[in-house]
C-alpha cells in the first residue's frame, strides 16, 4: 500500500519553513445543479419509461363510429450508478515527528476536493458528448440530435440542422425550434427555453446577447428583444468543465430531462492499519448522470 512518508514531506520537518502554498485554490463547486435535477436512489440503476400518448383527435361525421387510439411505451432511459473512490495514507513514523495534524488535515481537504472535481467533471461530459454518437439515450441517439425517433414514425431535432456559433440569429432560432417541438404523436408541445449553458469562452459573447438594452453589435436603435420578453428567464450559466469552446446549450422548461441520481452520498471514513501502523483515510460516493427526455435540451455545436 502506498502512503505518504517522511521522504515525501521532508521539508516541512525542516525549521524556517515561511508557507505551505498549492492547495489554497478555489473551486468551481456544484455547477452541475445548473444543469441536471437531482433525485435520490435506492437501486443499483434506475430507469425511466416514455409513453407516447394520443394522437390528434379526427373529425365525427354524423352517424359514424368513433375512432379509437392506442397508446403505447416508446423507450426506457437507463441510469447505471458508478462508484468513485479515493484514499490516501499516511505512515506511522510521519505521524509520529509531528506531521499527523498537518498532513491529516491539509489532505483530506485535497481528497475532498478532488472527490468534487470529478463530480463536476461527470457531469459536464454528458454535454461535452451531446453530438457524439457513440454516446445514445433510450431513444438510440446521442443527447442532441436532428434524428430524434417518434414512436409513430418521424422525427425530432434538438439541435439546428446547419450548426451556428452563438449570436443573436442563432439564439433566436433556437428558441424557435424549442417552442415548435413535438411529442411522440408528432403533436406541437409548449416548451419553452429557461437558461443558457455555456463554456468559458462564450462569457462575454452571451452577456451582451442577453444583457445589452439594445441589440448587440448593430447600429439599430431596436430592443432587445430576448431580453425585453424573457425569453430566457434563467439567463446564462457558464459551466467551466465544458471542453469544446464554441458549443452552447438551452435548458427547456421539459419535464424529466437531464437527471442526476444519488445513490450514496459523499462519506469519508479513516482508520489504522494494524501490520503497517499507516493511518488510511478513504472518499467515496456512488451516483449516475443522464437523461431521459431528449427535448430538456437544445445544443449546438457551433462552427
Amino acid at each position: 500500500m502506498a502512503a505518504i512518508s517522511r521522504a515525501n514531506e521532508l521539508k516541512q520537518l525542516l525549521p524556517g519553513l515561511n508557507a505551505l502554498f498549492g492547495e489554497e485554490y478555489g473551486n468551481y463547486e456544484n455547477e452541475h445543479e445548473e444543469i441536471y435535477v437531482t433525485e435520490n436512489s435506492e437501486r443499483s440503476f434506475e430507469e425511466e419509461l416514455k409513453l407516447s400518448g394520443f394522437g390528434a383527435a379526427p373529425v365525427k361525421d354524423e352517424g359514424s363510429t368513433i375512432s379509437y387510439d392506442v397508446a403505447q411505451e416508446s423507450f426506457v432511459a437507463r441510469y447505471t450508478h458508478e462508484t468513485i473512490a479515493m484514499g490516501f495514507a499516511v505512515t506511522e513514523e510521519a505521524m509520529e515527528d509531528n506531521l499527523y495534524v498537518s498532513l491529516s488535515a491539509r489532505y483530506t481537504k485535497a481528497l475532498a476536493r478532488a472527490m468534487a472535481y470529478t463530480k463536476q467533471v461527470k457531469a459536464a461530459n454528458v454535454l461535452n458528448n451531446a453530438f457524439n454518437n457513440a454516446f445514445t439515450g433510450g431513444d438510440g441517439v446521442e443527447l442532441c440530435s436532428t434524428l430524434h425517433p417518434l414512436a409513430y414514425g418521424g422525427t425530432f431535432a434538438n439541435e439546428p440542422t446547419v450548426n451556428a456559433d452563438l449570436n443573436e440569429t442563432s439564439l433566436e432560432n433556437a428558441l424557435i425550434d424549442i417552442s415548435n417541438f413535438v411529442d411522440e404523436r408528432n403533436l406541437i408541445v409548449a416548451l419553452n427555453g429557461k437558461k443558457l449553458v455555456i463554456p468559458s469562452q462564450l462569457r462575454f459573447v452571451a452577456d451582451r446577447i442577453l444583457e445589452s438594452t439594445l441589440r448587440s453589435g448593430t447600429a439599430d436603435n431596436d430592443i432587445n428583444a430576448m431580453r425585453n420578453t424573457s425569453a430566457l428567464p434563467g439567463g446564462y450559466v457558464v459551466n467551466h468543465f465544458l471542453t469544446d469552446p464554441d458549443a452552447f446549450f438551452i435548458m427547456t422548461d421539459a419535464p424529466n430531462g437531464l437527471k442526476h441520481f444519488e445513490r450514496s452520498p459523499l462519506r469519508t471514513a479513516m482508520e489504522g492499519d494494524f501490520n503497517t501502523g499507516n493511518m488510511r483515510y478513504k472518499a467515496r460516493e456512488r451516483y449516475s448522470y443522464g437523461w431521459s427526455d431528449p427535448r430538456g435540451i437544445f445544443g449546438s455545436t457551433g462552427v
